[in-house]
């Protein structure tokens, strides 16, 4: 029950809104005594007492308390609403809140679908926890206390045999209780994996169609549907059960009371009117029992989904804390002995060191999985590293805040990610109070003017997700002009010029230039035009720097670098800028 007292903290936020709230159903649950008081009244006095003048202002009554009844059901509905939307508002943002601020370790082993079912459909039957856990259950308790008192008052003798099933009822809620909570999860760990599946195929539809796979994709969504509906069914099922098998005690119960009843009135033990008043009470007393099963149901299906949602609030958030750069950031890096594994046991680095002068250009080289991109995860912070120390200006990166860091750092990758908005919105990120004009003049010098000048719309044209509708090199040139509005001192290439025509990496390569100018600059790349112009060549070979200086110094050297070239794997392509 941990979980769900952890959702319910968050209703203490609101406590006018929980007391107006509480203070709607205390009194319209009240207003269930009047028709049981004008049911004995009525037979008792109308009919056996012949007086049918009586009988329509105790109509009257009647139809005044339900009309207060509903009247406060409609107003605890509006409230219930507002303070629902008010607690489960806050939960998801704190929720995606916290998302933000997880290490790149966490997500290495979580699918986008997975969370997406975490924050959406997880939150969502939280939700109904907090609907249902005040309103219903408060309603419901409520009710069988009133109801339970006016019982005795008219009969203890009925009462009690009115409260015959209990036990059972409390039983059968015992069990379904313990029984329920493997049920629920396996559905949403079901559910969470279709949503998976179903976002990894959306976001891969174009391979899926250019190798010919609908029909194979087809089969594995089916395979992850069914066993979703597989779990739905036995939590049906055994819903089922409960639900009809609680019923039917109830229904036992109101029999019981009648035939006792008439048994006590057929020997004068009891009047007509008294055993009317009690069975209209009956009939209030397994009403909010029955929502009462109901509200388990949908505690269990909320604990389950709590404890997914609670998973992620508990996960470890990237370090806190840290100083803020006194002064503006020069950009020397220096690397001392630094080591790092992603899992805990083979090294991916080992013992790198190196320094990088205020304005350097330092290049990575090696062959894929040598450590060229885990320098600048480390760098970065996206990774913590195991032993030895980061620089910035002669100050260990960890003495300062994770943010303070990253705004001194510019980023232009191989896969230039842009947001599903217009060219204006992604290049905003760079600098988000920058003017059409600073962006025009940006995309400029990025060499991107020229083809946004072409959009229809320009700056307010839309890229479509992923900037599906831009090309390779156009997507990098707003890149590169996005990191030109950010204006760090420090910048990463990491592969920025791969993955396109000679014609493009001109531009593109004209851009980086640019955009190096004056700037510490970490540089991954397999085209050599990219790399002879670096200050320091620093060549990787399974986690380890072999090799490091010049383009000229490392091909007289003869060794690893010179290799790499003579085998092709580093691309020579025409330098365009002298």
């Amino acid at each position: 029950m941990k979980t769900v007292w952890r959702v319910f903290v968050y209703l203490r936020r609101y406590p006018v809104l929980a007391i107006a709230m509480l203070a709607c159903a205390v009194t319209g649950t009240l207003m269930v005594i009047v028709p049981p008081a004008a049911t004995k009244y009525a037979l008792d006095n109308v009919i056996n007492g012949h007086h049918p003048e009586r009988l329509l202002p105790l109509l009257i009554l009647v139809a005044f308390a339900m009309l207060v009844q509903r009247g406060l059901d409609y107003l605890r509905l509006l409230l219930n609403n507002a303070f629902e939307q008010k607690v489960i508002f806050d939960l998801r943002r704190d929720l995606y809140s916290h998302v933000q601020t997880l290490p790149l370790r966490w997500f290495d082993n979580r699918s986008t679908g997975d969370l997406m079912t975490r924050i959406l459909e997880d939150v969502g039957s939280v939700e109904r926890v907090l609907i249902d856990g005040i309103e219903k259950g408060t309603v419901a308790v409520l009710q069988i206390v009133v109801v339970v008192v006016g019982m005795f008052y008219l009969s203890t003798k009925l009462t009690l045999v009115a409260l015959a099933p209990v036990p059972f009822l409390a039983g059968g809620a015992l069990w379904y209780t313990l029984t329920a909570h493997r049920r629920y999860r396996l559905h949403r760990c079901a559910a969470s994996a279709m949503n998976s599946l179903l976002h990894d195929n959306l976001s891969g539809i174009r391979q899926i169609k250019s190798f010919v796979r609908e029909t194979e994709e087809d089969r594995r969504f089916n395979k992850e549907s069914d066993e979703l509906r597989r779990a739905s069914l036995v939590v049906t099922r055994v819903w089922a059960l409960y639900h009809s098998s609680m019923y039917l005690f109830g229904s036992l119960g109101v029999l019981l009371v009648i035939a006792v009843g008439a048994h006590d009135i057929l020997s004068g033990a009891m009047q007509l009117g008294d055993l009317g008043a009690f069975l209209v009470l009956a009939s209030f007393l397994y009403e909010p029992i029955g929502k009462l099963h109901e509200l388990n149901q949908l505690v269990q299906a909320g604990r389950a989904s709590g404890e997914r949602v609670f998973e992620i609030l508990d996960s470890p958030g990237e370090p806190e804390g840290g100083e803020t750069f006194a002064q503006t950031v020069r950009g020397e890096i220096e690397f001392r002995h630094v080591s790092f594994s992603y899992s805990g046991e083979l090294p991916t680095l080992s013992d790198i060191s190196f320094h990088a002068r205020s304005g350097d250009t330092i290049a990575l080289v090696g062959t894929t999985g040598s450590g060229k991109s885990t320098v600048i995860n480390l760098l970065t912070r996206f990774y913590e590293f195991d032993r030895g120390e980061i620089l910035i200006d002669g100050s260990p990166i960890r003495d300062f805040s994770i943010r303070a860091l990253r705004q001194q750092i510019g980023m232009v990758t191989q896969e230039c990610f842009l947001f599903n908005g217009t060219i204006r919105e992604n290049l905003q990120i760079g600098k988000p109070d920058a003017t059409d004009e600073e962006l025009l003049e940006a995309a400029a010098v990025a060499n991107a003017r020229p083809f946004i000048d072409r959009l229809p719309h320009g700056l307010s044209s839309v890229v479509g997700e992923r900037g599906v509708k831009l090309s390779v090199g156009e997507k990098q040139r707003l890149s590169i002009a996005r990191a030109l509005l950010k204006d760090p001192p420090i910048l990463i290439l990491d592969e920025a010029t791969a993955s396109v025509d000679t014609t493009t990496e001109r531009f593109i390569q004209e851009a980086l230039e640019t955009l190096m100018f004056d700037r510490t600059s970490i540089v991954i790349s397999h085209r050599l035009s990219t790399i002879v112009r670096a200050d320091k060549i620093l060549v990787l070979d399974h986690g380890r720097i072999v090799e490091r200086g010049t383009h000229e110094q490392l091909l007289v050297l003869g060794g690893k670098y010179a290799r790499l070239c003579e085998q092709s794997l580093l691309e020579r392509s025409e330098p365009t800028i002298a």
